[in-house]
């Protein structure tokens, strides 16, 4: 029988286990028990073969009184183990004794090392315990587990297929409850993938003896990507080891993963997982803030609101700058996976040529893999908390390489995702680069579909997106799955183009009631003071009239030119001045502006209307034909002229608002004025640019270098096939007939 069908007949024995739950659990529900029973069963496992001599020390240590924190450092030294349990009862035992199951079960429980104890607290499994044995179901679900069909040892059940065997159960679990499945696991082969590409430059320095090397996950869910970078750093036999670490805020995938690393070996150390909030949200923070890693992996929640966190994330944005983890900006409030990329990129260790790097000190670098969807890439106009991101991402030279995923991939969605790969150690010839691949065509259709997932990479199609990684060109095969661009490539600045405000003006009647029902004219009957009834009144009766005053003057001016249309704004407001003037009415600055402006409607054909509405001044702006143009940051040419400037990164303009944009503007207004002479002119000739909103922009638009246009079929083929349809219809209803 092969893995994955072995993988399968433990999955179904255990959900056949769970049917014994029905009834007094819900099917969303199961997990409750069954979660938690195969981790406990898992370790009774683990523990058979030392129980005896371990109970045997325990007791024996107790008699000599000798503190608990000593008594677990000597079991864990002489019997070589990271966890242990002191009760006399294992599975099997504890069914010998029905009567007394809930309470030798609670105290078997209790009885774990302190370590494996506040892991496993996280199940919260003593409620579970005390309702099945209510529900005269504790003796028969124990039983189920001690059965010679189930066997959860490590040697019979490995982690990483352990890891399967999780991922389908949990899926399964949340289909009965109506939830998004698979929440938190990534499948096994976008991790392979991921890894794969991740150690790949290091695969020589993998195979030398003493090397140790660590790896940070910071939404760790089970453990899945732990465990098989761990797997792909222990095939190169006798090389570097790799410490893991991680951290998950969800208590039933943290106690998994706590199990899981215990399991594996003496060395152990469950202190490198640890539970809580890793962007912080009040009660829990990162667990790891002073620590640099070599390498990181992660696949953080799409989409997902980061208000909880929003007090800490932004204290720190505001108050740290760059000296924290959200320097460069913070994305919206409805997505918060870039932020886990910049936590990552916050513990990435410094690299030999890095600022700051203290002679002598360890310049190992860091490598980063992230999972992202296709949001992180182009989401967020020039300017905005993620097009920040990015840009100091790219014009930093941290981005490598961005691998599109096939779609229907994941349990949970079936949407394009993305790998990103992060770096601070490019090698020489991939410096000021960023390589895109595009691998969504290489999958094979499941036979059977799990979730949303419909979609496999065979080992074939992971080694050659790897193969296409590593070799680095975009030329020859490569040239239909790869694109190689410049740094500079992704930038771009957007520019605000406005043009003039035409109006013409006229007193009907629609226009005087529009002036009188703007805010400015209806506020002048509300006061501002709250406690001083005679001023409110007497503020009202101003405004009251004022506001009089104001449609007598109008009434006039209307009975003189009711029919007359001005097309220039300064000859209007030349003639409403003067009006109000000789009426002795003074308006306000804000009260005269609204009402001339609701006396006026836009006007293709009237005068620019110009700034102070006098003779040669600037002309006004027209908000409703406001528009922007993104304009590459480099032009088609490499300079501007010759001998001009070059386009740098860094792009010379400060993060946060307001940045000065002279030293930018010095760089770009040449090709940016060419590309207005040339795209906008021509059909708009009156426009005109504002260089004051100038704003430099990032996004990776990953489709559009991929796209290959398919002309539509020609039009004798299609009516051809009209006619053959209607031809079968035809002779359907002849048939009928």
């Amino acid at each position: 029988m092969n893995v994955i069908a072995k993988q399968q007949e433990l999955v179904n024995f255990i959900w056949s286990i769970a049917n014994l739950l029905r009834g007094t659990y819900r099917p969303p529900q199961y997990r409750r028990v069954m979660i938690p029973m195969i981790v406990l069963r898992r370790l009774d496992c683990v523990l058979e073969d030392s129980k005896a001599g371990i109970v045997e020390e325990f007791q024996a240590l107790q008699a000599r009184k000798y503190e608990a924190a000593t008594v677990e450092t000597i079991i864990k030294q002489k019997f070589k183990v990271p966890f242990f349990n002191t009760s006399k009862y294992t599975f099997r035992s504890l069914l010998g004794d029905p009567n007394q199951l809930a309470v030798n079960f609670g105290h078997y429980l209790k009885s774990f090392s302190a370590e494996a104890r506040a892991i496993l607290e996280h199940f919260e499994f003593e409620k579970e315990i005390e309702k099945l044995d209510k529900a005269n179901l504790l003796f028969k679900v124990v039983q189920a587990f001690t059965s010679a069909d189930i066997d959860l040892h490590p040697s019979r059940v490995p982690n990483h297929q352990m890891g399967y065997v999780f991922e389908e159960l949990v899926r399964k679990f949340n289909e009965q409850a109506n939830e998004e499945a698979g929440d938190h696991f990534t499948p096994r082969e976008v991790i392979r993938l991921m890894v794969h590409v991740l150690f790949q430059p290091d695969d020589a320095m993998l195979t030398k003896r003493g090397i140790i090397r660590t790896l940070y996950d910071p939404c760790c869910g089970t453990g899945g990507m732990l465990t098989l970078a761990e797997e792909y750093v222990e095939h190169f036999t006798g090389g570097a080891r790799l410490k893991v670490y991680g951290q998950e805020y969800n208590d039933e995938s943290f106690a998994i993963c706590g199990s899981d690393i215990m399991i594996k070996s003496a060395e152990a150390d469950t202190s490198h997982i640890v539970f809580g909030d890793t962007l912080g949200d009040g009660k829990t923070r990162d667990g790891f803030p002073d620590a640099k890693f070599h390498y990181m992996l992660a696949n953080p929640p799409f989409g997902v609101e980061w208000k909880k966190e929003a007090d800490i994330v932004e204290a720190e944005h505001n108050n740290l700058g760059f000296a924290g983890r959200f320097g460069p900006g913070l994305p919206r409030i409805n997505d918060g996976s870039l932020l886990f990329l910049l936590h990552m990129m916050s513990k990435m260790k410094p690299a030999g040529n890095e600022k700051g790097q203290e002679k002598g000190q360890e310049s190992d670098g860091c490598r980063i893999g992230i999972v992202f969807n296709g949001s992180p890439l182009f989401t967020g106009d020039a300017g905005s908390g993620e097009s920040e991101i990015r840009r100091w991402i790219i014009e930093n030279d941290y981005l490598e390489a961005i691998i599109a995923l096939p779609d229907q991939m994941f349990y949970n969605t079936g949407i394009y995702t993305y790998v990103w790969i992060v770096t601070n150690r490019k090698l020489p010839h991939r410096q000021g680069k960023v390589q895109l691949i595009n691998a969504s065509g290489l999958s094979e259709k499941m036979k059977k579909s799990l979730g949303n997932k419909r979609n496999l990479m065979t080992d074939a199609q992971i080694d050659q997106v790897v193969n296409l990684y590593a070799h680095f060109s975009a030329e020859g095969e490569a040239a239909e799955h790869v694109r190689i661009f410049n740094n500079q490539d992704f930038a771009f600045i957007k520019l605000t183009v406005e043009r003039p405000l035409r109006l013409n003006f006229a007193l009907s009647d629609e226009r005087i009631q529009r002036a009188t029902e703007c805010s400015a004219y209806q506020s002048l009957i509300e006061s501002k003071k709250r406690k001083d009834t005679a001023g409110i009144e007497a503020d009202r009766q101003a405004g009251q009239a004022l506001q009089a005053a104001i449609v007598k003057v109008l009434g006039a001016l209307q009975a003189k030119h009711s029919a007359k249309l001005w097309k220039d704004r300064a000859e209007f407001a030349k003639l409403f001045d003067a009006a109000f003037k000789k009426a002795d009415c003074k308006l306000p600055t804000p009260l005269r502006k609204a009402l001339i402006s609701a006396l006026g409607e836009r006007d293709e054909t009237a005068n620019i209307c110009r700034e102070k509405d006098a003779q040669g001044g600037a002309p006004e702006a027209d908000p409703e034909l406001r528009d922007t143009e993104n304009v590459p940051y480099v032009p088609f040419l490499p300079q501007v002229s010759e001998g001009g400037a070059a386009f740098p990164l860094p792009v010379p303009v400060k993060y946060g608002a307001n940045p000065d944009l002279s030293e930018l503007l010095a760089i770009v207004q040449p090709h940016c004025q060419d590309y207005i002479r040339r795209e906008v002119l021509p059909h708009v000739s009156d426009a005109w640019v504002d260089w004051s909103k100038t704003k430099i922009g990032f996004e990776i638009p990953f489709n559009r270098h991929f796209y290959q246009y398919t002309p539509p079929r020609p039009l004798a083929d299609i009516a051809a096939d009209i006619r053959a349809l209607e031809a079968d219809i035809v002779k359907l209803l002849g048939e009928v007939a």
